[in-house]
């Protein structure tokens, strides 16, 4: 029996918990400015077994293909455009039972090289946003790359090579662009070399046991505390992935704890053999794909106003224009992304 309310509660020893069934799509690992996707999506829903099955059931009497699996690409193509649209209308299955935590990849780079290095998480938002402004297309492009591998753990150069890069990539736009609040920023930047030196020498001692550039790890955390929001407990059900180890499983539910979440567990589970993550698998996709398009500039604006009821509105999204058109405007809130939580030095074992 799940947790769900349509299937019944199960008791456990902190009492009756909801069953919150999650995947996710657009993990390229730690490569996050020359992967294959831009975008990051987590979806979760409240489902009972029986709907979830039902929503899969009617997805393949809709669509009709042969494939054995089904995948959000099958509802993302333009013949089935109908069967989409369905899946994510105000009367659909699944509207008001599921949520999908986005991550634009390049902000989350800024905004994990800036947290490390200056701590000071106001200002990944404002290089984020006059970054590639100030610097031109080139210059933000290797400013992206260069912080993307100074934070990555693999690095299949000298060990000392990313922190050369990334401070020589720093001095070149510092010393040929005017002053603007973007180089300001890089000034400060300039000057933490030490941090950088010390956080890359770490990685001598073997791999943390949660790598700074992973965006799955915080949000699974991000999805508990949505689902936990009203003081019940939750249990995620989770697509079995290679990062989801039990050491890293014990981090996400401590973390949690620390936070004052709700997180009674985390249960992997193969995805075809649940119908809830085949589920929760369409919405990541779907949405991933749409925001995709809403950040490049060539989004479609029936299926982002679909979306919109879905996007938990503390998303970590650097873009403003895109953003604003992501979240529901009621939910929007400050204008800054939300705050990551605190990372642990702690080993792999």
């Amino acid at each position: 029996m799940s947790g769900n309310r349509e299937d019944g509660e199960r008791a456990g020893a902190e009492g009756p918990f909801l069953e919150i069934a999650c995947d996710e799509s657009g993990s390229d690992g730690e490569n996050l400015t020359g992967g294959n996707t831009d975008v990051f999506a987590h979806a979760s829903m409240s489902l009972s077994v029986a709907t979830a099955a039902a929503v899969v059931r009617e997805i393949r009497d809709r669509i009709r293909s042969p494939a054995e699996e089904y995948k959000a690409n099958h509802l993302l193509r333009e013949k089935h455009r109908a069967v989409l649209e369905w899946l994510l209308a105000p009367d659909g299955p699944i509207h008001g039972r599921a949520r999908v935590h986005l991550m634009e990849k390049s902000f989350f780079v800024v905004d994990r090289v800036v947290g490390l290095l200056l701590g000071d998480p106001g200002e990944a938002v404002a290089l984020f946003r006059g970054g590639r402004r100030a610097f031109g297309e080139d210059g933000w492009r290797a400013f992206l790359e260069a912080a993307n591998q100074l934070l990555r753990v693999r690095n299949n150069g000298e060990p000392g090579a990313p922190v050369e890069v990334f401070y020589g990539t720093v001095d070149t736009l510092r010393r040929d662009l005017p002053d603007t609040d973007a180089t300001a920023i890089l000034e400060r930047l300039a000057a933490t070399r030490p941090r950088a030196v010390s956080y890359r020498s770490a990685f001598l001692d073997g791999p943390p046991l949660i790598p700074v550039l992973n965006p799955l790890l915080p949000a699974i955390v991000r999805t508990a505390a949505l689902w936990s929001g009203d003081g019940r407990p939750v249990r995620l059900v989770h697509d079995r992935q290679n990062m989801l180890t039990p050491d890293r499983i014990a981090w996400i539910e401590e973390t949690a704890r620390q936070a004052g979440i709700g997180l009674a567990g985390v249960r992997l589970v193969v995805a075809r053999e649940d119908a809830r993550v085949q589920v929760a698998d369409f919405l990541a996709g779907i949405a991933r794909k749409i925001a995709s398009d809403e950040l490049n500039g060539r989004g479609d604006p029936a299926l982002t106003a679909l979306l919109r009821p879905y996007v938990d509105p503390a998303s970590v999204w650097g873009d403003a224009r895109s953003r604003a058109l992501l979240a529901a405007p009621a939910e929007l809130g400050p204008d800054l992304p939300c705050r990551r939580p605190a990372v642990k030095r702690s080993r792999a074992r």
